[in-house]
């Protein structure tokens, strides 16, 4: 009896230890599943908000398979968004919508005509989305955006910044259109003018590279620019995009001539909104041994390099003997 009992103590909990493991299988299927339907679901949000939905102003070529009568070329939206169609009663609201949802909704009014119609829509032209760069890039112009696309993005397509770009980027972002919430888009709070920091958005800095919305102008402003003249090598206006001290004007413009007079440097310096000029003289010799400040330019400033006078009295005289004295005869000493 004993063994009986043992026998059927055994097999009623082998019994649920397979149902224990069997639930167990259950479950982790069913969480694979739903992890696989979220990861879908997040796939196909992705999806519909990166693709190109129609605006006002675009084209499309709307093709209607097996009754070409009814295909149309070259049709535009219409400053409200929508479009018209042959034998369809009213107007046709395209806007906001891809290309393969307004091939369904125009589908859907074809059926009280046709069974089973079939329209495929594509985008010919591209005018709903147009954005502007403009001031000190490599390729000013104007944009047509077929998706969404980020500020860093547009400065690389335009080639990025000139050399002449000062340290921030600009957009002008007028008051985004109601007619379909930023053409599907989320909306960006901001609004306005909004000013970055051009180094952060060429790092990708995510908080100086938002989405550019239709309509965007973004402008990169030239540097303030100080002025090196006289005796350098390279007289030339130099971008201020960091701060620039007197002695490191000098070098970008080539350095000092030969006869140049460096102990007497000029910085004249114009006083905001008058027209009194301040000079400050400084001497590149001290400042190179550390025995005198080396004074931050500020924009506009002026920094005359003269000559040593001695010096230019020699080059003065041999200027103008040694081109009389080469029409002389040559007479050779025997």
């Amino acid at each position: 009896m004993n063994e009986i009992f043992k026998t059927i103590y055994f097999s009623v909990a082998m019994c649920i230890v397979i149902v224990i493991i069997l639930i167990c299988a259950g479950l982790m299927v069913e969480a694979q599943q739903q992890t696989s339907v979220l990861s879908a679901s997040s796939q196909v949000t992705s999806d519909s908000t990166s693709r190109y939905r129609v605006g006002p102003g675009d084209v499309l070529d709307i093709r209607m398979f097996k009754h070409p009568e009814l295909s149309r070329d070259g049709v535009r939206v219409d400053g409200s968004g929508m479009i018209r169609m042959p034998l369809i009663e009213g107007e046709i609201p395209a806007a906001c919508k891809t290309e393969g949802e307004l091939a369904k909704e125009i589908a859907s009014r074809y059926l009280k005509f046709y069974r089973n119609p079939q329209v495929d829509v594509f985008v010919k032209e591209y005018h709903s989305r147009e954005v502007a760069v403009i001031g000190a890039i490599n390729d000013q112009g104007r944009y047509q955006m077929q998706r969404r696309i980020t500020l860093l993005e547009l400065l690389t397509y335009a080639k990025g910044p000139s050399d002449k770009a000062g340290q921030t980027v600009n957009i002008v972002r007028g008051p985004q259109s109601t007619l379909c919430e930023t053409n599907g888009e989320p909306a960006d709070e901001a609004t306005g003018f909004i000013s970055l920091r051009l180094n952060d958005t060429l790092r990708g800095d995510a908080k100086a590279n938002p989405y550019i919305h239709p309509g965007d102008i973004v402008t990169v402003p030239e540097a303030d620019q100080v002025y090196v003249v006289g005796n350098v090598y390279h007289p030339q206006a130099l971008p201020m995009k960091d701060p620039i001290s007197v002695s490191r004007a000098v070098a970008m413009a080539g350095g000092p001539v030969q006869d140049a007079k460096t102990d007497h440097v000029r910085i004249i310096r114009q006083q905001l909104g008058t027209n009194t000029k301040q000079e400050i003289v400084v001497n590149l010799g001290a400042i190179s041994k550390k025995q005198a400040e080396d004074v931050a330019l500020m924009p506009n400033d002026i920094v005359e390099v003269p000559t040593s006078t001695g010096k230019s009295l020699i080059r003065s005289l041999l200027g103008a003997v040694a081109p009389a004295a080469a029409q002389l005869p040559v007479r050779i000493i025997p």
